[in-house]
């Protein structure tokens, strides 16, 4: 199968990274989301994210001049119809990424593969709403997509060999390198870091050290670019609650119960830097 047009299914931070690197290899980029001004800010992050890797002469101004160009932006998931590979890109609710897939299944080519950038949710029970499991399967990107080196890719237990090798291909067309991870709540990056942020934030709730010294101690002591409270900031704390409430249901195991002062800190909208507050202020 050859790859030319790749769809993007939401536009934010994620989605809009995930168009940028597709746009920037070469490939035709459809990028969707629900509101005309949501692709819009999408399409400005991108334009900006290109100019300052001109600026920075990591990209040279012709492949500037044609990522741009390869990009089409759409509020209509009728338009996937012309994507080869479609890549769901929203945030962690399954009942809103059954709502997609149903209408990918619908809309795009029979042969298209349907992909999710899920972070924890099961690629089989994303793909059991659609006719085509053989063909579904999970990408998930690291944030920030563009400098991220990593890709892990994720096979539920209908993922055909040839959707896994057309993936895989796609991968290192991007000049990333892939991990690939069974369909286990979590996979391979959250069930590693999401209890320790998780971790951490009981350290904080219990009075331990406060987040300053927990940050500092977990950088400076094992190397770290920045510690798992401001990571959790960065990432979002909605974000971490989410996937801590999916290892927490799919192990049945405590070790996974989200954090009291996680869950008070969402419930009060502190949703880390998009919030500009979270376990710090920004």
């Amino acid at each position: 199968m050859r790859v030319k047009t790749v769809g993007v299914v939401g536009a934010g931070q994620m989605g809009n990274g995930i168009a940028q690197v597709f746009a920037v290899a070469g490939y035709k980029v459809i990028m969707n989301d629900v509101k005309q001004e949501f692709v819009d800010k999408g399409f400005n992050v991108i334009k900006k994210s290109l100019a300052k890797l001109v600026e920075k002469q990591k990209l040279t101004k012709d492949l500037h001049d044609s990522a741009i160009s390869n990009i089409k932006t759409s509020t209509d998931l009728n338009d996937m119809k012309e994507a080869d590979v479609v890549i769901e890109a929203v945030p962690e609710n399954i009942n809103l990424k059954h709502e997609i897939f149903i209408k990918l299944d619908s809309v795009a080519k029979k042969d298209a593969i349907l992909a999710t950038n899920t972070s924890s949710i099961s690629i089989a029970e994303i793909g059991a709403v659609t006719g085509r499991e053989d063909k579904v399967i999970g990408m998930h990107f690291m944030n920030p997509v563009p400098i991220m080196q990593c890709v892990e890719v994720i096979r539920g237990p209908q993922t055909s060999d040839e959707t896994y090798k057309v993936v895989s291909e796609l991968v290192g067309k991007l000049e990333k390198i892939k991990v690939m991870s069974k369909d286990s709540p979590g996979f391979i990056i959250n069930r590693i870091l999401m209890p320790m942020i998780n971790e951490a934030a009981y350290a904080l709730h219990e009075g331990v050290a406060n987040a300053e010294d927990i940050d500092t101690g977990m950088k400076l002591s094992c190397n770290f670019p920045m510690g798992p409270l401001t990571l959790a900031d960065f990432i979002g704390l909605d974000t971490v609650l989410s996937i801590m409430g999916v290892l927490y249901k799919g192990f049945k195991d405590d070790k996974y119960k989200p954090c009291p002062l996680l869950k008070e800190y969402v419930d009060k909208g502190w949703l880390g830097r998009k919030a500009k507050r979270g376990f710090y202020e920004y």
